[in-house]
């Protein structure tokens, strides 16, 4: 009974130990290549609906902490490791990794050959999977195949409303206040509103469904929509929601799903990545500086502009600027509208784990509510 078995869709069988809970669960297998943060990654909420491979030997040996969740609880479906750590050594830690796994009902497994697994992703591309422990995993084989094939695809799921908060609440400006940004959650990360509050920005986080007018209705100085996990395409409600605060050249900013749901709202195409980007190591263009920046990345998604990089908006937005390129495969990372208050990038600049090279975008947000007060 102490074996676990990763299932994927294609027929791939590994053999483990469990890890987290006892039991099954579903999810689409991604890998993530962070040497370090991995508590940051499993309290992602973008993270929802995966089951996450660490490329990372070494997963555990700092244990968890409150003070480094990305958000009130475990997200991940399911959590692959190869060496999970028998002890925690680190002052800051208050639990050990398995039980965090326990309290979340999160169902793993251990001592896998994960740079197999990750290998075979990376070729086949991402895909559903099944980690089953315990009991589950005495099942026949052809059984477990055949309930991961069975599970929903990520492609068209909408999983914004899984993740956001249910009621409105405000976060405080830390000094002196300068602007109010009303934050539509998609599956906010706590570092992005802590970002905010630290340049003088009190943020009023809304629910995934929050219509315009009552995010207008708190009289924000600048609208921003968050990281979350799901297919863009699935959201057509968020993406009007935004065609109205663009309408009305309201300052905007968007990161991860917020990049994506900005394209689309511009009037481009969104498409499933073959495996995705995830880690904290993944080098990124900045066309407007010329510098190159190490990002953190976690989105199986991406925008899809054909020529540039400068266009026009289907939608009749003016020029957009593809103002950031993935060095790895020339994805699009990042959106700067030339005509309208509005920019977007595809990774995540608040980055909690760090690196920390795209700290700036959020002073560039200020320099965009600061712009638009001295227009008018």
């Amino acid at each position: 009974m102490n074996q676990a078995l990763l299932v994927l869709e294609d027929g791939r069988v590994f053999t483990g130990k469990p890890y987290g809970k006892i039991g099954k669960t579903l999810g689409e297998a991604v890998f993530a290549t962070g040497m370090t943060g991995y508590q940051e990654t499993i309290t992602d909420p973008s993270y929802a609906g995966q089951i996450v491979v660490q490329t990372a030997p070494h997963i555990g040996n700092t244990g968890v902490n409150t003070r480094d969740e990305e958000s009130s609880r475990v997200w991940v479906a399911g959590y692959v490791v190869r060496d999970a750590s028998r002890m925690v050594s680190n002052f800051r830690a208050e639990n050990d990794l398995q039980t965090e796994l326990e309290k979340f009902d999160v169902v793993g497994i251990r001592g896998v050959d994960t740079r197999a697994i990750t290998r075979h992703l990376r070729s086949a591309g991402s895909m559903r999977a099944g980690i089953f422990s315990g009991a589950e995993a005495q099942r026949p084989i052809e059984d477990l195949i055949a309930e991961v094939n069975a599970a929903v695809k990520m492609k068209g799921l909408s999983l914004s409303d899984t993740v956001s908060t249910a009621e409105p609440y405000v976060s405080q400006a830390a000094g002196q206040m300068i602007g109010r940004v009303a934050i539509l959650d998609l599956g906010i990360k706590r570092a992005t509103i802590e970002q905010m509050n630290a340049r003088g920005l009190e943020t009023v986080i809304f629910p995934a469904k929050t219509s315009a007018e009552d995010i207008l209705a708190v009289k924000p100085d600048a609208v921003f929509y968050s990281n979350g996990p799901g297919d863009p395409e699935a959201s057509g409600t968020q993406v009007e929601t935004l065609r109205k605060i663009l309408d009305l050249r309201i300052p905007f900013f968007g990161i991860c799903f917020g990049n994506q749901l900005l394209g689309r709202a511009l009037g481009f195409d969104t498409y499933k990545l073959q495996f995705g980007h995830r880690g904290i190591n993944q080098p990124v263009l900045d066309r407007n500086t010329g510098k190159v920046e190490v990002t953190a990345h976690n989105h199986g998604f991406a925008v899809k502009v054909d020529g540039g990089p400068e266009v026009d908006s289907p939608n009749g937005y003016g020029r957009v600027l593809v103002s950031h390129i993935s060095l790895n495969d020339d994805c699009v990372e990042g959106l700067q509208c030339q005509d309208i208050p509005a920019f977007s990038v595809q990774y995540h600049p608040e980055a909690a784990a760090g690196p920390h090279d795209s700290n700036y975008l959020f002073d560039r947000f200020v320099d965009l509510i600061n712009n638009k007060r001295v227009a008018q």
